[in-house]
Parts: structure tokens; C-alpha cells; sequence
């Protein structure tokens, strides 16, 4: 995926004081943006999410000399931005599928940086709270499109033993569960108790 040269080790350097002035603090930073990353670029479907999480990083490192003096706020939401750029191009260029997030209605297009890593957030959160098998079924049950996600369905279905309409229900539930736990987690950012 990489199409630039690697990141020097000035550029690297200049990422990690950008992201805190301690460079263990910088480092603990950086592993989280990334990981915040692959997560993202997952959720949205892509096969190669820790390839593109590096590539974002070395975009944002690349530029960092320009970035630093006139950014303000969390480093991590420029990366995001980053992310989603990327996200268009490889759409654009590969016609990938819509993501689980474009299905969820609370996750809007028009919202800014700091509201999209909130709801990604809590989105992350609440699936790791769901069972993995749970989670493992939602996040399959919307991957595909068209006649491939229909297909998938029905072997998803015919793997657990049930109807495709039990599947359809089962993930229902899953995903009002999920509904329901992400606008909680969203309005506890929202109102902080």
C-alpha cells in the first residue's frame, strides 16, 4: 500500500514531539492513534486497516513540520481526518462497500472531527462490551453488498443452524442493543457527569 518513501528518522521524530513533549507519553500516543486507526479502517471494511493505519501516519509525519505550528486540539483528530480522506480515495479508486457506520444513524456525514471520534469511540466501546460471538455476527452480518452479502448471509445462517430470517432477528436485536449503548456512551460525553 505504501507509496511514499519510509518515514526518516527527523520525521519521526518531529511526529513524536508533536504528540507530547515526553517521548514515552508520545509513544503511548502514537500506539493509541494507531490502534484508533486500524479500528477505523476495519470498521469500514478494508483488508489491509494496519497498512492503511501506517500510511495515514506517515501522511500526517511527512507534513508535521507544517501541521505543528498552526494546529490546535488532539493530534489524533487530524489523523482522523487523514483516515478519512484515504477512505475516499481507496473508494474511489477500489469501489469498496458501505460501511457499518454509513448503515448506523447516528453517525452523520456532516459532523465534525471531534464528534466523529466521540461516536467512533463509543462505538468501539460498546463492541467490545458485546460477546465476541455477538460482535463477530453484527460486524459480519453488515459487511458485504449486493449479491455477496446476500450470499454471506445465508451461509452465516446455515453456519449457525437457523433461518435467515432467526439471523435477521438475532442481529436485530444485536444491533438495537448497540444502538442503545453507543447514544448512552454518547450522551455521557455530551453531559459529563
Amino acid at each position: 500500500m505504501r507509496t511514499n518513501k519510509p518515514l526518516t528518522q527527523e520525521e519521526l521524530d518531529g511526529l513524536l514531539a508533536w504528540l507530547d513533549a515526553d517521548r514515552d507519553e508520545a509513544a503511548r500516543k502514537y500506539e493509541r492513534i494507531r490502534q484508533a486507526l486500524i479500528q477505523i479502517f476495519v470498521w469500514r471494511n478494508f483488508s489491509n486497516a494496519e497498512d492503511l493505519a501506517d500510511e495515514t501516519i506517515d501522511r500526517v509525519a511527512k507534513r508535521v513540520g507544517e501541521i505543528a505550528p498552526h494546529y490546535t486540539g488532539d493530534p489524533a483528530l487530524y489523523f482522523h481526518g487523514v483516515a478519512k480522506m484515504m477512505m475516499l480515495e481507496q473508494a474511489r479508486d477500489e469501489k469498496l462497500i458501505t460501511p457499518l457506520e454509513a448503515r448506523l444513524p447516528y453517525l452523520a456525514a456532516d459532523e465534525d472531527a471531534e464528534e466523529i471520534n466521540v461516536k467512533f469511540e463509543c462505538l468501539s466501546k460498546c463492541l467490545d462490551e458485546l460477546p465476541l460471538r455477538s460482535r463477530e455476527l453484527v460486524v459480519k452480518y453488515y459487511r458485504k453488498e449486493r449479491q455477496r452479502k446476500i450470499d454471506d448471509r445465508k451461509a452465516m445462517a446455515a453456519r449457525l443452524g437457523i433461518t435467515a430470517n432467526s439471523l435477521r432477528v438475532r442481529v436485530h436485536r444485536l444491533r438495537a442493543d448497540l444502538e442503545s449503548c453507543v447514544e448512552e456512551c454518547i450522551n455521557a460525553h455530551v453531559t459529563p457527569q
